[in-house]
C-alpha cells in the first residue's frame, strides 16, 4: 500500500512559478514510475509528466520547455517546477506512482494561475 500526499499548489500570476511536492508513504522496491497528472474542469485528466527509477522522464505536449519533474528516490518523493506558468494550466494537480503492487493517486493540489 502506497499513500502519497501532494503540496505547493496556490494561487500564482501567469508567468510565475511554483513547484509541486509528493511525499510517497512506503517503500518502493525495483522499477517504479513517479508522475503528475492534472484535471481542469470539464477536461479529461492529462499527463503532465512522469520519472521512472532510472530518472528516464516524459512530458506532456502543453508542458514542455516549462515544466520540470524530479525525485528524490532516498525520501520517496517527487517534484514539479513549473515555470512559466499560464491561465491554461490552471487544474488540480495530481501525484500517481506505478509500483508493483498497482497504481496509486493522491488527492490532488489545486493550482489557478491568474491571467
Amino acid at each position: 500500500q502506497v499513500k502519497l500526499v501532494e503540496s505547493g499548489g496556490g494561487l500564482v500570476q501567469a508567468g510565475g512559478s511554483l513547484r509541486l511536492s509528493c511525499a510517497a508513504s512506503g517503500s518502493f522496491f525495483g522499477f517504479n514510475v513517479m508522475g503528475w497528472y492534472r484535471q481542469a474542469p470539464g477536461k479529461q485528466r492529462e499527463l503532465v509528466a512522469t520519472i521512472t527509477s532510472g530518472s528516464t522522464t516524459l512530458y506532456g505536449d502543453a508542458v514542455k520547455d516549462r515544466f520540470t519533474i524530479s525525485r528524490d528516490s532516498a525520501k520517496n518523493m517527487a517534484y514539479l517546477q513549473m515555470n512559466s506558468l499560464k491561465p491554461e494550466d490552471t487544474a488540480v494537480y495530481y501525484c500517481k506512482v506505478i509500483v508493483r503492487s498497482g497504481q496509486y493517486w493522491g488527492q490532488g493540489t489545486q493550482v489557478t494561475v491568474s491571467a
